[in-house]
């Protein structure tokens, strides 16, 4: 993992690893169909969680094995993953088939085509989201808008330790994210070169949501 070298005020960590790399050329591919897209995807969640978590606190715990009493570990708060409807859900997969122990909130948002700012149409999160680690989860960060209004309902609810996880980032969605919330660091697996006319990622790989839910 290393520190990207960005212009934005905060932290940008770029998981980097054969597997990711060679997974990621799976997801760009446009040949690539639903059920190897979607196995892509979780291979490159469960290879970037422990670089995410890598540095989440814990606590001493008294246990009893077969043989005798020793001391183990656990989380020392609560962890929650919180994927942006609908593409961040099929990445969260991945997440969650290790972090078995994370509860689950959503947000939905939508673009308001007259502001063209994004609109929340969704939102459930469990009660002791303040006191919790939290994930928030989106595989593309294009123009940065929805994640930052996300993170910001996040922080509404009461979050105080989120860290955005995203599968590419374009420049301009990590200077956006990080205008408005430069205090919560973002790990992704690429950066990628920017944005084209429609806001799409290059060189991107579509829509995320559609190819993993076979929606194309």
């Amino acid at each position: 993992m290393k520190e990207a070298d960005t212009q934005s005020p905060g932290r940008v960590e770029v998981i980097d690893h054969p597997i990711i790399r060679t997974r990621l050329s799976q997801l760009r591919d446009r040949d690539t169909d639903t059920p190897h897209f979607r196995q892509a995807l979780h291979d490159i969640a469960l290879l970037m969680t422990p670089a995410i978590t890598r540095d989440l606190e814990t606590e001493a715990v008294d246990i009893q094995t077969p043989l005798c009493r020793t001391t183990g570990h656990r989380l020392r708060r609560p962890l929650v993953l919180v994927p942006i409807l609908r593409a961040g859900v099929g990445l969260m997969h991945g997440f969650s088939s290790i972090l078995t122990e994370a509860s689950i909130g959503h947000i939905g948002l939508y673009r308001d085509e007259e502001t063209l700012q994004p609109r929340r149409y969704y939102a459930k999160f469990p009660a002791h989201l303040p006191d919790a680690d939290t994930l928030l989860i989106d595989p593309m960060l294009a123009t940065g808008h929805s994640s930052a209004e996300a993170a910001a309902q996040l922080k509404a609810a009461g979050a105080t330790r989120i860290r955005f996880v995203c599968l590419i980032a374009a420049p301009q969605g990590i200077a956006t994210f990080h205008a408005r919330h430069p205090d919560i660091p973002i790990y992704t697996a690429h950066i990628d070169d920017g944005l084209d006319e429609r806001a799409y990622i290059v060189p991107g790989l579509g829509d995320a949501g559609d190819r993993y839910f076979g929606t194309v």
